[in-house]
């Protein structure tokens, strides 16, 4: 069983309890690489052809317009091929209950029927919100598992929460 583990994640400024930081590497990142480090796996990074701007209240401006027009930016890859992968965890930070629009673009790229996606967020306090209804609703040929939610501040120190989830979870 081959996995893959897709993400987006936001580098440089960042919302953490309140206050804005600036991060070398988005906190989803970092629990990407836990999840593989536990599974096994292939990375892949969505990234957005056009950069959102650097200022997080900025970014938050451009992302909640794209999420207001269900706005599908283009992204600067693409995979050539999926079919290898029997489980996709999927993972994004939780922007007004949904994953940022680029994922939508990602998922609505390929044919997910027969996979089991299985879902990854980091957020500051929403959890998935509506984000796995939508995710389903993109994929409906494929087993949508809702998977481990991180308090974004906590990314940083999430490895052995991923393993703790990963072990209990008996049919990964």
């Amino acid at each position: 069983m081959a996995n893959l583990i897709a993400y987006y994640s936001r580098k440089g400024e960042n919302y953490f309890s309140g206050t804005i930081k600036s991060v070398a590497k988005g906190n989803t990142e970092i629990v990407a690489e836990a999840i593989q480090k536990k599974v096994g796996g292939d990375l892949f990074e969505i990234e957005t052809e056009k950069n959102y701007p650097a200022d997080y209240t900025e970014c938050t401006v451009v992302a909640k317009e794209e999420l207001r027009s269900k706005a599908r930016p283009d992204l600067k890859k693409y995979l050539d091929d999926i079919s290898a992968y029997d489980t996709i965890y999927i993972g994004y930070p939780c922007w007004w209950g949904l994953p940022p629009m680029a994922v939508f673009t990602f998922l609505e790229h390929y044919d997910f029927s027969g996979k089991k996606i299985i879902t990854f967020t980091t957020h500051e306090g929403s959890g998935f919100g509506g984000s796995i209804s939508q995710i389903q609703k993109s994929c409906p040929n494929s087993k949508v598992v809702k998977g481990i939610a991180i308090h974004g501040s906590d990314a940083k120190n999430c490895e052995k929460e991923v393993d703790r989830w990963i072990d209990r979870s008996i049919d990964r």
